[in-house]
């Protein structure tokens, strides 16, 4: 059995839209559970695989996936932010062994965040807001792709899961009392160790 490692990093920003709750003004001590829609679009960058393919790269698919997040005001201007959202990401090789490949492995993304955002101007009817934090992501049910698997046959493979820091932005827009519209825009870094196991020699 032959034990490859490739390391990746991945920024994923993530960009929520058309977030809606009610009440629309949110104040000290009040808690808001929120359900909304996110596109993910992981930054990738990743370095080869040791030993046989120290060239190779590889590309994580953007997702949409849907999300939770409680927020807890403990003044008008700071809160505390965690979100919950998971979804299944597709790993393509890029580089000459590999891409000829397409898809070479999936995974399942579950990256909790805990964030203070500060809000600018928390009693108007446009409220900007940036904050910082921490997000620990875990991977789960990875496996290799039957395109893998004919290329160099049975094939395990892992990712490790990764603690980062997180940073986001973004504004609530009033469209009337009780309803807003939010923006937000999410920065976590990740970083993972992609191991794989097969019995073809040499890969």
């Amino acid at each position: 059995m032959i034990l490859k490692r490739a390391r990746t990093t991945a920024a994923f920003v993530a960009l929520a839209a058309l977030q809606i709750a009610t009440p629309a003004l949110a104040k000290q001590e009040d808690l808001l559970l929120r359900a909304l829609a996110i596109m993910v679009a992981p930054n990738k960058r990743s370095l080869g695989i040791t030993l046989a393919f120290p060239t190779e790269r590889v590309l994580i698919n953007n997702s949409v996936m849907r999300e939770l997040d409680l927020t807890c005001r403990a003044t008008n201007h700071i809160g505390f932010e965690l979100i919950a959202a998971t979804t299944k990401y597709g790993v393509s090789g890029l580089a000459e062994t590999t891409g000829g490949i397409g898809k070479t492995a999936t995974t399942w993304v579950l990256p909790p965040k805990l964030t203070a955002p500060y809000h600018f101007n928390p009693e108007g009817k446009i409220r900007p807001y940036d904050g910082a934090g921490i997000n620990d992501t875990i991977f789960s049910a990875t496996k290799a792709t039957p395109g893998l698997e004919s290329a160099v046959g049975k094939t395990n493979v892992g990712l490790s899961d990764s603690v980062g820091w997180a940073a986001q932005a973004g504004a609530d827009f009033d469209l009337t009392e009780r309803v807003f519209v939010n923006v937000d825009v999410r920065y976590l870094s990740i970083k993972t160790n992609a191991m794989l196991s097969t019995t073809a020699a040499g890969v």
